[in-house]
């Protein structure tokens, strides 16, 4: 299954939010991207549907494996680009929602370049 951009926003939310809280639920990714309940849990239909992630009785949703691994490619690319936009003078907050619309269309061998050439100026 292709994941639309919404559906990896889902995922980086739920890795993001899961690195904070013990236990991820529904509620917490409506409050964490401000959407409404019914939105965030079509999409969590979606995705369970999609095998990325599970919810078990109590609500809780867990990445699965492909889940995790898409969740990590997106943050990875969401937090290098908005480092390399720093870098070069925009200011943090506009390089951080810059970063998460360019995070979803960059090809991967876009991303690599950007990603060595970050690090090779560190």
């Amino acid at each position: 299954m292709r994941l639309q951009e919404s559906g990896e926003m889902y995922l980086e939310t739920i890795f993001v939010l899961s690195k904070t809280k013990p236990q991820v639920r529904a509620i917490d990714i409506a409050e964490h991207l401000h959407y409404s309940k019914p939105s965030v849990s079509r999409a969590v239909g979606i995705l369970k549907n999609g095998g990325f992630i599970s919810v078990d009785d109590s609500g809780f949703i867990t990445l699965t494996t492909s889940g995790k691994n898409v969740a990590k490619k997106i943050y990875e690319r969401h937090t290098v680009i908005s480092s390399f936009l720093t870098l070069i003078g925009v200011n943090p907050e506009t390089a951080k929602d810059d970063a998460c619309k360019i995070e979803h269309v960059i090809s991967d061998d876009t991303f690599k370049a950007l990603k060595n050439h970050l690090n090779q100026n560190k």
